[in-house]
């Protein structure tokens, strides 16, 4: 008998064939063609089995690390995975956590992702030569997005490339936007630590914990983990440098554009972000926690402020200084000295800050946008960054927002380990502007966006081709492919040993007395801070209005 009725409605036969598609799709989903030789690995929830890529390089993915934050669990630190009988085949991403969904015309769009709340999962891809007792460094991936979106199974986010230089890298998903760190009263007075928020950054200690437990299994180092991420992926590793419960977690830091000693960035202490907490509440029309944990997500996301989509909602909810997580913020942590002192680098790209004074298009507007954003300062700062025509103007503009934003944070950073920490810091700026197809068109223009926030990512992970997925936006030259190779090298050295020099690329540390970083562009080579303007920059001095930063 047909599973087709020819008397059946339009939309029931449409049901029918959608249902029969997602059963076959399901059934070749189930076949893995290329098993690992000697697959399962025996991880501490059991036996998991991956898949062999083209390059030799195995891959594991969609592992859980952490139990379905669903239910009861939504609004809790991550629990203890179910141990499971027979074997687990990761041979596929998982649902990305659920979030509003991104802007289709953005320069860097990859197509959607599966979303849900049962979202905890890790990928790893390892060099083909990795083995149990291989002891290879481990790359430790943690996503941007402004803490409201963002997943590991973003393509430029593909860990093949950095896996096939000897490494281990690992990436997963955590919670984000109101899931992931809505603070409320009642959710401090459940706790046994006297705190709420920060689930998304529980998630990234779980996730690392997991690391610490299993990742020998499949030829990696527990005691050689490098943490990296980008945006808040970035924000996240300065995070945990001061979190207590990332103690002994890993070994390194590599952060890619901000963190938590940007004077921009500021997360609220616990009682504010509980007040914000009883907004979200009292938008939902919720009487209690018990029935905020029954409201459907897509609910909870249409109040959530976000900015992707033209600042839909109206409620923004970040991380918190929760005493917990965060028992202060992180750099009254660096100046205690109760850092998690490890080797770090950190750096940003070259046009990822923009406020008026980037914009100004003639020296009238530059000297109206210096003295709107400094006032009785706006002197001396004419003076560090003095223009004579519009042309002198733009430049100059664009010079001094990267320096009194992103760069200024980038040294804050520096200055704070360097007072109170052993372990090197070292910075680096990347300047290459992508070679964009001609008349592509995007939401962020690409005539004018320059090196923008997020245009290092595919270089450092050679995922440069990610970007023609579904049509041509860029014409990639080998200049990119040496420089991306070039990149990649210097992460993988850090991994390895802590420092990011090759015999390529020469990279000092940067010190109080030495205020160098490396510039990654059309030419490379080791640049130093102009010090008398960054130093006007610090947060004693001047307070910039805040800027436009590009969100990835």
């Amino acid at each position: 008998m047909s599973i087709l009725n020819r008397n059946a409605t339009w939309p029931a036969m449409r049901i029918a064939v959608l249902l029969v598609l997602q059963a076959a799709s399901s059934a070749s989903a189930q076949i893995v063609a290329t098993p690992v030789p000697g697959d399962p690995v025996s991880i501490d929830s059991g036996a998991v089995s991956g898949k062999v890529l083209p390059s030799n390089v195995r891959a594991y993915f969609g592992i859980p690390f952490a139990a379905p934050p669903l239910g009861d669990l939504r609004w809790r630190a991550p629990q203890k995975v179910e141990a499971w009988k027979g074997v687990y085949h990761a041979d596929r991403l998982a649902p990305e956590c659920i979030q509003v969904l991104r802007r289709h015309n953005l320069n860097h769009y990859f197509g959607e992702e599966a979303t849900s709340e049962n979202c905890l999962y890790l990928n790893i891809w390892a060099s083909a030569d990795a083995k149990p007792g291989a002891k290879l460094p481990v790359v430790v991936w943690i996503y941007g997005g402004g803490f409201t979106l963002g997943s590991s199974g973003m393509a430029m986010y593909d860990g093949e490339n950095v896996a096939k230089k000897g490494t281990i890298f690992v990436s997963f998903n955590y919670r984000v936007g109101i899931l992931g760190n809505l603070a409320h009263p009642e959710l401090t007075a459940e706790s046994q630590n006297h705190a709420s928020g920060n689930y998304g950054l529980m998630d990234q200690v779980a996730a690392l914990q997991w690391v610490k437990r299993n990742i020998a299994q499949f030829g990696g180092d527990p005691d050689n983990v490098t943490i990296t991420g980008q945006s808040a992926g970035a924000m996240s590793v300065s995070a945990l440098d001061a979190s207590p419960l990332a103690k002994g977690l890993f070994n390194r830091g590599f952060a890619m554009s901000l963190s938590m000693f940007d004077n921009r960035f500021k997360f609220p202490a616990l009682p504010a972000a509980e007040k914000i907490g009883l907004e979200v509440q009292s938008a939902l029309g919720a009487s209690s926690l018990a029935e905020m944990r029954q409201i459907q997500a897509d609910k909870i996301l249409a109040i959530q402020k976000d900015c992707q989509l033209g600042c839909a909602g109206t409620i923004s909810v970040t991380p918190d200084i929760d005493g917990y997580v965060l028992p202060d913020t992180v750099p009254n942590i660096f100046a205690a000295g109760k850092q998690n002192d490890v080797a770090t680098v950190a750096g940003f790209t070259r046009d990822e800050s923009s406020n008026d004074l980037r914009t100004a298009g003639t020296l009238e507007a530059y000297v109206a946008a210096a003295r709107k954003l400094y006032g009785d300062q706006a002197d001396r700062f004419l003076a560090l960054y003095p223009a004579k025509t519009d042309e002198e103007a733009k430049a100059m503009g664009l010079t001094a927002a990267r320096e009194g934003l992103v760069e200024i944070g980038t040294r804050n950073w520096a200055e704070a380990q360097a007072k109170t920490g052993k372990a090197p810091f070292y910075m680096y700026m990347f300047s290459r502007v992508h070679p964009f197809a001609a008349n592509v068109e995007f939401f962020d223009n690409p005539q004018k966006i320059g090196a923008y926030h997020t245009s290092d990512v595919p270089y450092w992970f050679g995922t440069q081709d990610a970007f023609n997925k579904f049509r041509t936006t860029r014409n990639w030259t080998e200049l990119d492919r040496a420089l991306s190779e070039r990149m990649m090298d210097t992460l993988v050295a850090f991994a390895r040993t802590g420092n990011p020099a090759t015999p390529a690329t020469t990279w000092p540390q940067w010190k109080q007395d030495a205020q160098s970083y490396v510039e990654f562009g059309d030419e490379t080579g080791v640049r130093e801070e102009n010090r008398a303007r960054l130093d006007f920059h610090t947060p004693a001095n001047v307070t910039p209005s805040t800027p436009r930063v590009s969100r990835d």
